[in-house]
């Protein structure tokens, strides 16, 4: 289903053997909008520690009881490699993450821009390969970083990302929401990541293939309501681009 992802944020996090902490914010790469990690500060049981949880570990959520189970034990999420999440993953860390908990790697796969269910992911690359490669990740983002930076259309600045929408079965970013109160009063509309062109930190900033004109005209989002196939229809009509459905 279509989630939001502030919504998701402070969800109880459930190991196989009790809660381990709180959702903290996800990982997601800006390249093909995949969901990369869930990251969880452990809180009370362990001060001063989050930890980064693949989607392979994670099952579906329970909207109803926010909670988010995983499919590990708190000894393996105890012993699991130090990530200081308030800085950028690198590959190495990643990798190292991977090899202890044996998880299969992703990078390297070809994925569409916000298409359907992740693929399998690609062999192992070479271990060396990884060592040798950059420090830091530069396409992986945090949801909690990203929101609120400045939305920029072809033609000037349009709002700020209030949030995410989510498919929580294929793990992957459907949609940005933007606020655009600092142009007209109250209206929140959607922007689909093919629609993007790029992600820059350094400006916190979001550009869009899209005009300021045709943004403030988009149907409406409700954020009390559900996004259905219907109201996607509607988007994806009146901006005329190829649905990803399809």
């Amino acid at each position: 289903m279509l989630r939001s992802i502030k919504d998701l944020h402070r969800y109880v996090v459930h190991a196989m053997d009790g809660d381990i902490g709180r959702v903290g914010s996800l990982l997601f790469d800006d390249q093909t909008w995949a969901i990369r990690y869930l990251v969880c500060n452990l809180g009370i049981w362990l001060p001063g520690r989050s930890v980064l949880l693949a989607p392979i570990a994670l099952g579906q959520p329970h909207h109803e009881t926010r909670m988010f189970p995983v499919t590990l034990t708190k000894e393996q999420v105890k012993n699991s490699p130090d990530i200081d999440t308030d800085k950028p993953v690198s590959r190495q860390q990643e990798l190292a993450l991977h090899r202890y908990y044996e998880w299969p790697i992703y990078w390297g796969a070809v994925e569409p821009v916000g298409g359907a269910p992740v693929p399998t992911p690609p062999p192992a690359i070479e271990v060396a390969e990884v060592l040798a490669g950059p420090r830091g990740n530069p396409h992986l983002q945090s949801t909690q970083e990203v929101i609120g930076y400045y939305i920029q259309a072809s033609d000037g600045d349009i709002g700020h990302v209030e949030d995410f929408i989510a498919d929580d079965a294929a793990w992957t970013m459907r949609y940005i929401v933007i606020d655009t109160r600092n142009w007209w009063p109250g209206k929140k509309v959607l922007v689909a990541p093919q629609w993007v062109t790029a992600v820059n930190w350094g400006e916190s900033q979001v550009q869009v293939d899209l005009r300021c004109e045709d943004i403030k005209n988009s149907p409406e989002f409700d954020p009390a309501a559900p996004v259905n196939r219907e109201y996607e229809e509607r988007l994806y009509d009146f901006y005329g681009r190829p649905k990803y459905w399809l």
